[in-house]
């Protein structure tokens, strides 16, 4: 049974549009990106003032090869709170006027926020020249980094993937589990390994339809590790998502005790 996600369903749970982004083009500077959101195929929206840099290009040229960086940071403070970076090569366009107001609109479906009202409006709202644009980028190839190592990843592959079904809510789950549970997660540490003293510190750091992911701390121990958690089976929806962690924690006590 398949018990962790493939590179190419974790690279587009990256690109999903949670997680923060960076745009670099060749000669011109790191720029960051203000909000993303992917499509159904996995091609990013990116929104971009219209002073960026990539974007001023555009205006001499119909495309440019871009790379964007996305970081994946844990939603719990951590010394260090990078869970993966995807890098996706390929050339980005700005989204026609005719075409940019549904473009908006799906970005805002995600990322709500006033920037959006202007974009693809004809006469923008305000009376002014709109200060946001929509660049579309074709992905030529992405570059996986993760806790299960590196991944060049096709671009047919990486299109026919979906993301978690649970990326939109990851980071409150992670951040409820790490707050409330932490009984829990340290009796899933006992479970793996039996009583350890000093009491290790253990944090929820990730969380997908295949199983959990936890951060150990022993004090004046080995430096920090993660371990990883299955579930029985894949969690389709929210329920059995519960019934899955719910199960290691029972699971975990009832063996502790």
């Amino acid at each position: 049974m398949i018990c962790r996600p493939g590179p190419a369903e974790r690279a587009r749970t990256l690109a999903y549009g949670v997680a923060g982004g960076s745009l670099t083009a060749l000669e011109l500077p790191e720029e960051l990106v203000t909000a993303h959101v992917a499509g159904p195929d996995g091609a990013p929206l990116l929104l971009m003032p219209v002073s960026s840099p990539v974007v001023q290009n555009l205006e001499h040229a119909a495309d440019l090869p871009v790379t964007f960086q996305i970081t994946d940071l844990a939603p719990v403070p951590l010394a260090d709170r990078v869970r993966g970076t995807a890098w996706l090569h390929g050339w980005v366009t700005e989204v026609p006027l005719e075409t940019r107001r549904e473009a908006a609109v799906r970005l805002s479906r995600l990322h709500p926020r006033p920037d959006l009202l202007d974009v693809g409006v004809r006469i923008p709202l305000s009376g002014e020249e709109p200060e946001w644009t929509i660049l579309s980028l074709e992905v030529a190839e992405v570059h996986l980094q993760d806790t299960w190592g590196d991944s060049v990843i096709e671009p047919e592959d990486y299109a026919a993937a979906v993301p978690d079904p649970f990326v939109a809510v990851e980071p409150s789950l992670v951040s409820h589990l790490d707050a409330h549970h932490r009984e829990e997660l340290e009796a899933l540490f006992r479970h793996r390994f039996g009583d350890v003293s000093p009491t290790p510190s253990v944090r929820a750091v990730g969380l997908d339809r295949f199983g959990l992911r936890v951060r150990c701390s022993v004090p004046g121990g080995p430096a920090p590790f993660d371990l990883r958690f299955s579930f029985p089976e894949p969690a389709a929806d929210m329920d059995a998502l519960r019934r899955a962690y719910r199960h290691l924690f029972r699971n975990a006590r009832h063996t502790a005790a």
